[in-house]
């Protein structure tokens, strides 16, 4: 038995009073249960890296908005299904200053965070065409999103684009929607876990076989304008946020605020449908809905079978925060920027204790420093290294429940690292490289 930072015998004891068979097969919430127990008994804290969280405080600007909308009464009121006017001219606005690209208000749908978007894509979209019936994820990703499909019986398919960077793609993807009962494509950009980001080359390549195999596009914008290697900060300014939407019309956008904004807690999101798929009549809706337009169907279909609308009050707090974003008032990249600050910290920790990258580039250049990362060490699984370390005190998720083939790996996630943490943590790697 090692001497190990967090005692043994209590970590052990833990695991065995969850019931996990394997700490690195758990699922996020799982490994998050487990920490607080362990930190519980023990009054150690760990450096927790297992929750993809923000670590910052919400947006003041959000806060005061839906004070004030709640003051006014609206928690009496239920908001329209697709949204309130002046959070669908917000978002409308948002899309073409900080993307260049322009979608009618009335595309642009709030949603109860992206996570209700993404299910509520692929509903209707995988209803759209006979035979078309099945999602492909470009992993690694988000393991929720593939419960998603599950809960709904919805088939879906995945590849791990790892070994298909640049042009190698195109042969992938060709391989894969070629067979014809593909719905709809799903990527996160930058990527949840990997963070990496697709290069022009490769959106360039999505959008093209987008519009020659009649795929609907679900681009996952969770962590919007949060590659920090191009400051997409300047309204109406390049470089803009990159994004399939300029090579297809093919395309559904899920931006989240809980990350670009810090309001997780407040379940606001925004789905933003391309005017030409909103237009877009498909025989196939009219089994579930009461009009063969997808947009209508969307609307007055899905969103409203789910939860008639999100929140009253959030809507107004994400008008308000978008609003002083457009306008140049509120720089919401500049917040979060301090993400990729402790990233490249963290990062050098682990090289210089014996860990590796896994997803190291994008094409040729060194991924950015962001709100995720992903390591392995030499000799270990991904499951292996993760049951180890939580002896260690670090905690974070392995890449196998993600998608990834890539199954020596962890993801690391920075935003509830804080600084003051970064002794503890150089501390904890050089006991981990002594011990093995």
């Amino acid at each position: 038995m090692k001497n190990t930072p967090i005692p043994f015998n209590v970590v052990k004891k833990q695991i065995e009073l969850m019931g996990l068979s394997s700490v690195g097969r758990a699922s996020i919430r799982e490994i998050k249960r487990l920490v607080d127990h362990i930190e519980e008994e023990t009054g150690l804290k760990y450096v927790r890296m297992e929750m993809g969280i923000p670590g910052l405080p919400p947006s003041q600007i959000g806060i005061e908005a839906e004070i004030e909308a709640l003051h006014s009464g609206v928690a009496a009121i239920y908001p329209d299904i697709d949204g309130i006017a002046s959070l669908k001219r917000e978002i409308s606005r948002f899309v073409k200053l900080f993307m260049n690209i322009d979608v009618h208000p009335r595309a642009c749908v709030p949603t109860v965070g992206s996570m209700q978007g993404s299910f509520a894509a692929f509903l209707t979209v995988t209803r759209m065409n006979p035979g078309k019936d099945s999602i492909l994820f470009i992993d690694p990703g988000f393991p929720v999103h593939k419960q998603q499909c599950r809960v709904q019986g919805v088939p879906f398919e995945s590849f791990d684009v790892y070994n298909y960077r640049g042009e190698k793609l195109r042969e992938k993807l060709e391989s894969q929607l070629s067979k014809g009962n593909i719905a709809g494509m799903l990527y996160s950009n930058p990527n949840n876990p990997s963070w990496i980001c697709f290069t022009e080359t490769e959106l360039k390549i999505i959008g093209e076989l987008a519009n020659k195999y009649n795929v609907v596009v679900m681009e996952d914008l969770a962590y919007f304008g949060m590659d920090f290697r191009r400051d997409c900060s300047k309204p109406g300014l390049p470089p803009y946020q990159v994004s399939v939407a300029n090579y297809t019309d093919n395309y559904i956008l899920l931006i989240s605020s809980s990350k670009a904004f810090s309001y997780a807690g407040q379940r606001i999101g925004m789905m933003v449908i391309s005017d030409h798929l909103f237009e877009t009549r498909a025989e196939g809706l009219c089994r579930y809905y009461q009009s063969d337009m997808f947009g209508r169907a969307m609307v007055f279909g899905t969103m409203y079978a789910l939860s008639s609308g999100t929140a009253h009050s959030p809507q107004y707090a994400l008008a308000a925060m978008l609003k002083a974003a457009n306008d140049g008032e509120f720089d919401f990249v500049e917040v979060v920027r301090e993400y990729g600050r402790k990233a490249a910290i963290m990062k050098k920790l682990f090289l210089d204790n014996g860990f590796k990258l896994v997803y190291d580039k994008d094409e040729d250049e060194p991924i950015a420093d962001g709100f995720y990362f992903t390591i392995s060490y030499p000799g270990f699984s991904g499951e292996e290294l993760i049951e180890e370390l939580v002896y260690y005190g670090i905690s974070a998720i392995s890449l196998a429940i993600t998608g990834s083939e890539r199954l020596e790996g962890l993801r690391a996630c920075v935003s509830l690292v804080s600084r003051e943490q970064f002794p503890d943590l150089e501390y904890r790697l050089k006991k981990f490289r002594e011990h093995h």
